[in-house]
C-alpha cells in the first residue's frame, strides 16, 4: 500500500496511535516522513484489529530483544504473528497465525553497484552465484537475495545478531525461491518457507513464515483508517 495518504486520513491514524508512537512520530523533521509513520502504524494497528476483533487504540505493543515488535497483554494470547516493511512510500504488512513471519521490500535502485556490496554482506556462495550470472541479470538477482536475507532475518527475530552471510538463499530469476543452508543450524533451513512478491513496478519483496504448507493470500489496502 502507498503510505502517501491525504492529510484528513493521517489525522485519522494519528487517533489510534499510542502515546509512545505519536511521540515517535513527532520526532520526525519532515512532514513526509512523519505522515508515513503515522499511517504505517496506523494502518498496522487498523489490520491486526480486524483479526483480532478489537478496537485499534486498545491493542498494545512489546519488543524482542533485537526490537522485533510482538503483540502484548490479552491480544498476545490470540497467536497472532506480523511483520512491517516499508520502502519509501510502499508498505507491506505480513499476518500469521502460530507461524513466525518476516517480510522485507526494497525498491530498486538502477544506479547501485550490486557486485559492491554483495562482497560485503553476501555468502561466499552467493556472491559466487551473483557473479557468475549475465551482467543484464545482475540487478535483479541482489535485490531478490537482499529482500530474502532481511525476511529471514526478520522473521528470526535476531536482528543483526544474525550476520547476511551466515545462511544462503537463492537468487537466480526464475528459479525456486528458497533458504538454501544455514551454518549454526543445519536444521534450520528445512523449517522455513521463503516466498518472492511482487508489489509494484520498481519494486521488489520477499516473506519468510516458518513452517510448510501455508497458503499465501494478498489483499490492497483502500486507504481509510
Amino acid at each position: 500500500m502507498s503510505l502517501n495518504a491525504p492529510l484528513a486520513s493521517v489525522r485519522e491514524f494519528a487517533e489510534v496511535l499510542a502515546t509512545d508512537e505519536r511521540a515517535r512520530a513527532a520526532r520526525f523533521v519532515r512532514d513526509r516522513d512523519r505522515h508515513r509513520f503515522v499511517v504505517a502504524r496506523g494502518v498496522l494497528r487498523v489490520i491486526l484489529a480486524r483479526y483480532l476483533r478489537r478496537d485499534p487504540c486498545g491493542l498494545r505493543f512489546e519488543y524482542g530483544s533485537f526490537g522485533k515488535p510482538m503483540l502484548s497483554g490479552e491480544s498476545r494470547a490470540s497467536d497472532i504473528r506480523f511483520n512491517v516493511s516499508h520502502a519509501d512510500d510502499m508498505a507491506l504488512y505480513a499476518v500469521t497465525s502460530g507461524r513466525e513471519v518476516g517480510i522485507d521490500i526494497e525498491r530498486i535502485r538502477p544506479d547501485l553497484i550490486p557486485e559492491d556490496i554483495a562482497e560485503r554482506f553476501f555468502s561466499r556462495q552467493e556472491v559466487a552465484t551473483l557473479r557468475g550470472l549475465p551482467t543484464p541479470s545482475r540487478l535483479e538477482a541482489f535485490f531478490a537475495c537482499w529482500t530474502r536475507k532481511e525476511a529471514f532475518i526478520k522473521a528470526r527475530g535476531r536482528g543483526l545478531s544474525l550476520s547476511l552471510d551466515g545462511f544462503d538463499v537463492s537468487l537466480v530469476p526464475g528459479r525456486p525461491v528458497e533458504l538454501l543452508s544455514v551454518r549454526d543450524d543445519p536444521e534450520e533451513a528445512n523449517r522455513w518457507s521463503l516466498r518472492q512478491l511482487f508489489p509494484g513496478d520498481d519494486y521488489v519483496a520477499a516473506l519468510a513464515v516458518e513452517g510448510l504448507g501455508w497458503q499465501l493470500k494478498c489483499w490492497q489496502w483502500d486507504g481509510r483508517a
